[in-house]
C-alpha cells in the first residue's frame, strides 16, 4: 500500500516547482504541463523560466522568481502565486547546489552558503507553506535530497551532511503531515547529467539523462511513493552500503572511489 495516495490526473492541479531553471526541475516541468497540470516556476534565473513557459500555454504557467535562500523572496513569491492560483496542490524543492569540499580544504563560509541553499532554502518554504497546508488539511509537499545524504562520502563534507539533514527533515514531516490529509515525498536521486554534475571530477555511475529523472520522479509521485529514488540500480548499491558496519562500510568506498 503507498504511503500517500495515488495521483491519477494531473488536469486542474497546481503545482510549485521551486529550482524550475534546469536540470530535473525544468524537465519536472515541462512534463508535468505535457499532463496537464499547471505550474508555478521559481529560480533565480529568470530568462530560463521565461523561456521554459514559453513552451507552454501562458494560463498554464507563472513565473515566481526568487532566491530559496532569501526568506523575504520566497514569502514574496508565494505569496504572488497565492493571490494568482491559490495554494499550490503540490510543491516540489528541487532547488539545490553542491560544492566539493575535504577537511583539508575546509572553508567555513561556503560551507554555510551550502547550507543556507540546501537546508535553510527549504525551512523558508516550509515557513511559508505549512500555514496553509494545515488549514486545508490537504495538498502535497516534496523535498529533493540524495543518496550522497545516506551516509558520509568523500568530496561531499557539506552537502551529504545537508542531504542527511533534509531526508530527516522530510521524514519528521511525514509523522506530522499525513495523518492531516497532506502528502509527504522524499526525493533521493542519484547521479544526474545537470550542470552542477558537470563539474565532478570522479566516476558517476548509472548517470541519468534529466529527462529520464523527471520520468521517475512523476511515476513515483503518481505511484503515491514517499521515497522516490532513480536510478534504482545505484539506489539499491548505496542502500545496501547503508547496512555495512563501519569497517566495511569505509573500506569498501575507498575501493570504488579510489580516494
Amino acid at each position: 500500500m503507498s504511503l500517500n495516495p495515488e495521483i491519477t490526473d494531473w488536469k486542474n492541479k497546481t503545482v510549485w516547482i521551486i529550482g524550475a531553471s534546469s536540470g530535473i526541475g525544468a524537465e519536472t516541468a515541462r512534463l508535468l504541463l505535457l499532463k496537464g497540470a499547471r505550474v508555478a516556476l521559481s529560480a533565480r534565473t529568470v530568462a530560463s523560466l521565461q523561456t521554459l513557459a514559453e513552451t507552454a500555454a501562458p494560463e498554464t504557467t507563472l513565473i515566481a522568481p526568487m532566491d530559496i535562500s532569501q526568506a523575504s523572496e520566497v514569502e514574496q513569491a508565494f505569496n504572488n502565486i497565492q493571490a494568482q492560483w491559490d495554494t499550490p496542490d503540490l510543491t516540489l524543492v528541487v532547488a539545490g547546489t553542491y560544492q566539493e569540499m575535504r577537511a583539508w580544504d575546509f572553508d567555513r563560509k561556503a560551507a554555510s552558503k551550502l547550507l543556507d541553499i540546501n537546508l535553510n532554502g527549504p525551512l523558508n518554504v516550509l515557513d511559508v507553506l505549512l500555514p496553509k497546508l494545515l488549514k486545508r488539511a490537504k495538498g502535497g509537499l516534496g523535498m529533493v535530497a540524495s543518496v550522497a545524504g545516506y551516509r558520509g562520502l568523500p568530496k561531499a563534507l557539506i552537502y551529504g551532511a545537508s542531504k542527511a539533514a533534509l531526508i530527516n527533515l522530510t521524514e519528521a514531516l511525514y509523522f506530522d503531515l499525513a495523518p492531516k490529509g497532506i502528502s509527504v515525498y522524499l526525493i533521493n536521486p542519484g547521479f544526474v547529467d545537470t550542470p552542477l554534475t558537470k563539474n565532478n571530477k570522479f566516476s558517476m555511475p548509472d548517470l541519468m539523462t534529466p529527462q529520464d529523472a523527471a520520468k521517475a520522479l512523476v511515476k513515483g509521485l503518481e505511484a503515491g511513493e514517499f521515497e522516490i529514488t532513480f536510478p534504482k540500480s545505484f539506489v539499491r548499491k548505496m542502500k545496501l552500503a547503508q547496512l555495512l558496519p563501519y569497517k566495511q562500510y569505509f573500506a569498501a568506498v575507498r575501493r570504488s572511489t579510489h580516494l
